[in-house]
């Protein structure tokens, strides 16, 4: 049996859902009250601003990407590096789709705008990317060591895979292009990248 959500979870929800649909502007913390069905002064007993809200918002989606990577990991043995990078490109869009409204919050141009005067956005930014990032530079260096992927700089060549797959999942997550549709061509494609220098 569930737990009952706490006002927090809660207010941490509708924050996640209205930031994401409406963006940061258009959103006012009576919305999110009227939303979690509390008063005003509940939403700030929790989180002194709008912005202090934002920011756990982003640390906890952050906290919710580390875990479900970790746990992917865990639960998923590959024999080579090439295997791997295309299991967390698949993980990536099922994450991707089962976040939805984390995912659109993080395709907005406000957090980037903040974390230009904010540190702790823009760390909580950082740390997510990287997340990302250290994930399929560790599937690179692996296919390095087994042979199934070309000798090559694992960080520039992790970033340009990276940026292909999250511009796909950026067109999904904006309804412009459906993912599944050039998912089999995205995969042949990262395949020719990491394989180029191979005879």
């Amino acid at each position: 049996m569930s737990k009952k959500i706490t006002k927090k979870k809660a207010i941490l929800q509708a924050a996640t859902l209205f930031f994401s649909e409406k963006g940061y502007r258009d959103t006012s913390m009576g919305d999110i009250a009227r939303e979690t069905g509390v008063a005003d002064g509940t939403v700030f007993y929790h989180f002194k601003s709008k912005e202090d809200l934002f920011l756990a918002v982003l640390a906890n989606f952050k906290e919710s990407v580390i875990h479900e990577f970790e746990i992917y990991l865990q639960e998923n043995k590959f024999n080579t590096g090439l295997e791997m990078v295309e299991g967390i490109i698949s993980f990536y869009f099922d994450m991707a789709a089962r976040m939805e409204e984390r995912f659109l919050l993080l395709h907005r141009h406000y957090p980037y705008r903040l974390a230009e005067e904010n540190p702790i956005c823009r760390k909580h930014l950082e740390d997510i990317y990287n997340c990302f990032l250290n994930i399929f530079e560790k599937a690179v260096l692996m296919g390095q060591r087994d042979g199934s992927i070309a000798s090559m700089s694992a960080r520039k060549t992790t970033l340009i895979l990276f940026i292909m797959v999250d511009a796909l999942a950026r067109l999904n997550t904006y309804n412009l292009y459906h993912a599944g549709d050039l998912f089999d061509e995205l995969l042949e494609s990262c395949r020719k990248i990491l394989k180029k220098d191979k005879a």
